[in-house]
């Protein structure tokens, strides 16, 4: 395995990472601001968990060049 193939893996494994720390604290933050309770924090704090990691995902594909969602690049 070359340099530039761990290196590549490296980086995506790490924009993973950042993604699911980020959106985490994010949707956290944001469901104990709003002082939802019950099923309905776990339903809205999933879902915006969900919004919030695909967006900053999406966010470092384009900001850095690293490719995530490589289905339609050909």
């Amino acid at each position: 395995m070359d340099m530039q193939s761990v290196r590549k893996w490296a980086i995506f494994f790490i924009g993973i990472l950042c993604s699911i720390l980020i959106a985490d604290t994010l949707s956290n933050t944001i469901v104990t601001a709003s002082g939802l309770n019950g099923w309905i924090r776990f339903i809205v704090s999933f879902v915006l968990y969900a919004v919030l990691f695909f967006g900053i995902l999406y966010a470092i594909e384009k900001i850095f060049g690293i490719r995530f969602f490589d289905f339609f690049h050909e």
